[in-house]
């Protein structure tokens, strides 16, 4: 387990013995490769998942929750990058969210807590793009072979022996291309995927609308939970600092642009999903709106080609996906495993790398296979892991870091909003993992078939 700081916390990280900092987190980056990192971190296909939330909340709280959530999270991303650009200027650069909360907070449990908590969020949603990348493939293989004899852990297989052979990429900052690419993926699937509800909507084979909400008040209560932690999960990236750690020095101001370029594109995907896809299959919707599109009975809902090539976007964002949230698991692994004064490439820390990120792989694959919760994983991870590091503790940073006087509006907002998501983190815990129960019944271990 990675250790917690000293007391030289606030000093800068010592590279010449950090393989995490010198090799994983290399400062190279411009802006621009900020926006890419944090469009692919937050902007992916779990926005497929957004009418399945709204089905919890119906139209105008679903509108509400997904408009106050996307503006909290902006705010809250806002603050964290005030707070590191604080600590950059007064000599504390932090490259880790787990030393910033440690320094800030002063408290060495913070260290771990986090640790925890971004753990759950990294093999989380590894765990979830392995899943929803071999359920591309099987999706895409039951149109071409309709009696075929391939089940789905076998296309989680093939995914992960993928993911294994893209993860050697050394460095998060090596992945900018291939972020890049995963942004014109969101926005091309994204808008395929549009055209084929509109098309599926207004055709004759239309599935009839309801969208009326669970006729139970407390299954009502436990749906509204469970969907604003999807939501959560949908927004969060949990690894904000280390995207910024990726900037070339100084990095005061960047984080800003590339914060607006991400929610440029969160603006444009998110409401257009969501709309477009609970229009058409109301609380019907599945946990991922191609599946929808394409029944288990009866024709396609809309041009085989165009969905088609939806799915071919989204598998391939799932790769870029699955890496970028393995970049702090690869941190922490060679922050101790790697020799600095060796080359990255060298045989010594090549070895190394090789063989740990190859065990992570497989472990998230096997996890992947034995359960095939997308929806439900979504809901989890969320109300677990992107509601406390994204909603309540950069607030906390920025009122210990800051000190904005009681009185002032800005403290009493930050205060509202951890009590709000803290309460909103516990029912949706609890709701969630209630879910996650519930559909334990529906399943065996190595389905082939993924649970709503």
């Amino acid at each position: 387990m990675a250790e917690p700081p000293k007391a030289d916390i606030h000093s800068r990280h010592d590279e010449d013995e950090d393989g995490g900092a010198a090799f994983v987190l290399q400062s190279k980056g411009e802006w621009w490769h900020a926006g890419f990192h944090l469009t692919t971190a937050i902007v992916g296909p779990t926005i497929l998942t957004l009418p399945y939330a709204f089905r919890g909340l119906g139209w105008g709280l679903g509108f509400l929750c997904l408009t106050t959530v996307g503006v909290v999270t902006f705010y809250s991303y806002l603050l964290m990058s005030k707070v590191l650009d604080y600590c950059e200027k007064s000599g504390r650069r932090h490259i880790r969210f787990r030393e910033l909360a440690a320094d800030v907070l002063g408290s060495g449990w913070m260290f771990y807590f986090v640790i925890f908590i971004q753990t759950a969020i990294n093999t989380g949603v590894g765990v979830g793009a392995i899943l929803l990348a071999g359920e591309c493939l099987q999706i895409m293989y039951s149109n071409i072979s309709v009696h075929g004899s391939l089940k789905l852990y076998h296309f989680i297989a093939m995914v992960t022996v993928v993911m294994i052979v893209l993860s050697q990429l050394p460095s998060f900052h090596s992945l900018r291309h291939i972020n890049f690419c995963s942004l014109l993926f969101a926005l091309g699937y994204t808008i395929l995927v549009v055209v084929a509800c509109i098309h599926a909507g207004t055709s004759e084979n239309a599935p009839p609308r309801d969208y009326s909400l669970e006729p139970k008040k407390s299954a009502r209560v436990f749906s509204a939970f469970t969907s604003l932690s999807i939501l959560a999960a949908i927004f969060g990236n949990g690894i904000l600092p280390e995207i910024q750690a990726t900037l070339a020095p100084p990095a005061t101001g960047k984080m800003v642009k590339g914060l607006l370029m991400c929610y440029t594109a969160i603006f444009v995907t998110f409401y257009s999903a969501a709309i477009s896809g609970y229009w058409v299959f109301g609380n019907k919707s599945n946990s991922n709106i191609l599946k929808s599109l394409l029944p288990d009975s009866g024709p396609s809902l809309a041009p085989t080609w165009v969905l088609a090539l939806a799915i071919v976007f989204v598998l391939l964002q799932l790769f870029a996906i699955g890496l970028v949230y393995s970049q702090v698991a690869y941190e922490i692994m060679e922050k101790k495993s790697a020799d600095v004064r060796q080359g990255m490439f060298s045989k010594r820390n090549l070895i190394p790398r090789i063989i740990l990120r190859t065990i992570y792989m497989i472990c998230c694959g096997v996890l992947a296979a034995m359960l095939p919760f997308f929806g439900d994983i979504n809901g989890v991870v969320g109300a677990i892991g992107f509601i406390p590091l994204d909603f309540i503790l950069p607030m906390v940073l920025y009122n210990m870091t800051f000190k904005p006087p009681k009185s002032s509006l800005t403290y009493w907002v930050n205060v509202s909003i951890i009590v709000v998501f803290t309460g909103a983190g516990i029912m949706g815990a609890f709701s969630s993992i209630r879910k996650l129960v519930l559909d334990a019944n529906q399943f065996k271990l190595f389905s082939s078939d993924v649970v709503d």
